[in-house]
């Protein structure tokens, strides 16, 4: 296939990685015969669509980029890269982006995005936020991108990335969304991204990169020990794998099982929406369960605004409020995320406090 092998050599040594040994294309065919999102994927891309690859020019992005060019060919790819400008290397990683482009004969668009911090903002939440809708606006046609329709924007985390984010998680005292970990697909910003190597640890995927010859670059705020995912990598998680070999799939089953769950809540708080009304009915709610209080409110401020979700003292608030009204001149009002919640007659309203 022409285009589809790089031939830098990669500089960054690979480590070993017990349990799981599973190269990025096994990953990729796996994904596409095991999951209906890499089903569907298969489908768009056989019917004349393009896959999208969010390029950082990491080690995951560019296993997965060079994994779909070898399934896929280059002429059914594109590559989007986000530049942040957020540190010095940066320039550096649309460089690098640019040259294993031109290298894979894929093409590729880059796109430069301003975060603005207010005080109290988390840097690294508003590059997020701005990678995601600066990925999203690339496919969706606003002139940047000409290479025709894009099924949807492959992202590079892996089984290693997984973990992190379950253990985070359960360090900050998430539910079972936050221990679920990262979803294997979801909709953004009007946009549709998968994931398709979180079967394949970060070692295997550095393992076969260096096989291929194809070169990566470290972005080096990932050896920041004050990062509390960069000390559960360097620290934590060496010490674990010595108490558990498997670790990484006994966590990532795990995850499935929260995702499950909260699936199951999600169904319930459809079905008791329907009973309580929307805006929710005070009298209606509190014939439910304050666990299920909790759970339908949560669900309702969700489809509310993104701007509306509480934190777990504010919830629990709302749901003490709400038990406690008994009279028809009872008030109820609570923060509530970028809002407040107050009573008006017989139901709640979310409010705005911009």
């Amino acid at each position: 296939m022409s285009g589809c092998k790089a031939t830098a050599d990669s500089t960054t040594p690979a480590p070993t990685s017990p349990d799981i040994a599973v190269a990025a294309p096994e990953a990729l065919a796996q994904w596409v015969q095991d999951t209906p999102a890499g089903a569907l994927c298969e489908s768009r891309v056989a019917g004349g669509e393009r896959f999208a690859v969010a390029l950082s020019g990491g080690a995951d992005s560019t296993a997965l980029l060079v994994a779909a060019c070898r399934r896929w060919g280059q002429d059914k790819l594109v590559a989007v890269h986000v530049n942040h400008g957020l540190q010095s290397a940066a320039s550096g990683f649309e460089q690098h982006c640019r040259a294993l482009c031109a290298r894979l004969d894929v093409p590729l668009v880059v796109r430069s995005v301003e975060i603005h911090r207010a005080p109290g903002e988390s840097i690294e939440a508003l590059a997020r936020q701005a990678r995601y809708t600066a990925l999203a606006d690339a496919i969706r046609g606003d002139g940047s991108l000409r290479t025709g329709p894009v099924c949807g924007i492959g992202l590079g985390h892996q089984a290693d990335d997984q973990v992190e984010t379950v253990l985070l998680a359960l360090l900050r005292g998430a539910g079972l969304l936050g221990m679920a970990g990262m979803a294997p697909d979801f909709t953004r910003d009007g946009a549709w991204f998968v994931r398709p190597l979180l079967a394949c640890s970060a070692a295997q995927l550095r393992r076969w990169l260096s096989a291929e010859g194809v070169s990566w670059i470290d972005d080096p705020t990932n050896a920041d020990p004050v990062r509390t995912r960069n000390r559960l990598r360097h620290e934590v998680i060496p010490a674990l794998s010595q108490v558990t070999p498997a670790w990484r799939r006994t966590i990532a089953r795990s995850a499935a099982h929260a995702a499950q769950a909260a699936d199951l809540l999600r169904d319930l708080a459809v079905l008791d929406l329907a009973q309580v009304g929307d805006p929710p009915q005070i009298g209606a709610l509190q014939a439910l369960s304050r666990p299920r209080q909790g759970n339908t409110l949560r669900s309702w401020l969700a489809s509310v605004s993104v701007d509306a979700t509480p934190s777990e003292a504010q919830l629990h608030e709302l749901v003490r409020q709400i038990n406690a009204c008994r009279t028809r001149g009872h008030q109820i009002e609570v923060r509530c995320g970028g809002g407040r919640i107050a009573r008006e007659g017989a139901s709640l309203r979310w409010y705005t406090t911009n």
